[in-house]
């Protein structure tokens, strides 16, 4: 069985997602970013980087034990341990790839920025929200262009490429997105939020997550404490 720590953060959600829709046998373990359990010394053995999720399978290559962090990377493992959701080989397999990459480099950081500075941040910088608030609309922009031309952002099939945009997608709103300027990418958000796999990731440990109230919180997130050597 695999064990996966995590958090109900767009991160978290890919690979909740993508283990509901493959059906594998996994036991969960929330992390709690928000009070610090994410530089506890044994979560940095699984993931030195103090992010979520991380997995731990047992059943990795060769049978044998494999310890993953980076979402990106446990979403091409689990695709390819299955051999599902990501092509096996020629051009639909780097368009997958390639728009993998693209929520990893881009879409994902840069939607971080908008909802860092236009809802957490101590203080408002307009620069800072006007900047990250435009490159989120550009970004959903580039997505609703794509989306003009194909059912999904790899093309026809559902792949992992939606299922790590899609959660990052559910709070447009705190990002100053207004859906109604990008129709062909509601209409593929829409289509994905209905699949019961997905329903049943982004329910996974949803109950347990608090809203940031208090300072200390905030310090474990974005504060000192994210830069003490350990």
């Amino acid at each position: 069985m695999i064990d996966l720590y995590s958090w109900p953060t767009p991160n978290g959600h890919k690979v909740h997602i993508l283990l509901e829709e493959l059906g594998l046998s996994y036991r969960v373990h929330g992390v709690n970013i928000g009070t610090g359990e994410q530089f506890k010394p044994e979560f940095l053995r699984i993931s030195p980087n103090n992010k979520i999720p991380a997995l731990v399978d047992p059943d990795g290559p060769g049978g044998e034990s494999i310890t993953l962090f980076e979402s990106g990377a446990m979403l091409i493992y689990l695709a390819e341990k299955t051999g599902r959701f990501l092509p096996a080989s020629g051009a639909a397999r780097y368009t997958t790839l390639q728009w993998l990459m693209w929520q990893m480099g881009g879409l994902g950081p840069m939607l971080g920025q908008a909802h860092h500075f236009r809802i957490y941040a101590p203080e408002k910088i307009d620069y800072a929200v006007g900047r990250y608030t435009n490159e989120a609309k550009r970004l959903y922009g580039v997505m609703d262009a794509r989306l003009a031309n194909c059912a999904y952002l790899a093309g026809d099939d559902y792949t992992i490429a939606d299922m790590a945009a899609f959660p990052w997608c559910r709070s447009a709103n705190n990002q100053g997105v207004d859906w109604a300027d990008y129709p062909h990418a509601e209409r593929w958000f829409d289509a994905i939020a209905a699949r019961p796999a997905v329903q049943r990731g982004v329910a996974v440990l949803a109950e347990q997550r608090k809203p940031l109230l208090d300072d200390q919180a905030r310090q474990n997130l974005f504060g000192a404490a994210q830069y003490q050597q350990r």
